[in-house]
């Protein structure tokens, strides 16, 4: 178990752009004063963006994705099963429709009904 806590501490370390440009808009309670985590481990995965209290998981996937469709699709399925809504971006949706990937996720948060 310890093993999956440094692993998501070196990746908080060396976040994709496409990360780095997000989380810039998620921390501190930027988005509507929902608290997000970053590379937080669940369920034996390490969930991208996660907001606890709406228990809502952002993904954002790379092109590397294409080829591990199977095991993205599983993970989602362990997350689902623990309660969570997992919401998937493309890395490039990130980087060049910001904006409105970030009204996507609120729409998500405000759907998730805790506030």
């Amino acid at each position: 178990m310890r093993r999956i806590y440094q692993h998501a501490r070196q990746l908080r370390t060396h976040s994709t752009d496409a990360e780095q440009r997000l989380w810039r808009h998620l921390r501190r309670r930027q988005l509507a004063g929902f608290r997000f985590r970053r590379q937080h481990p669940i369920a034996g995965y390490i969930a991208d963006f996660t907001c606890i209290e709406a228990r809502v998981i952002i993904e954002l996937d790379g092109g590397q994705h294409v080829e591990q469709a199977h095991y993205d699709a599983r993970r989602t399925n362990q997350l689902q099963q623990q309660g969570y809504t997992v919401i998937r971006y493309w890395n490039d949706d990130v980087l060049l429709r910001t904006k409105r990937v970030l009204e996507d996720i609120l729409r998500h948060l405000e759907q998730s009904g805790t506030r």
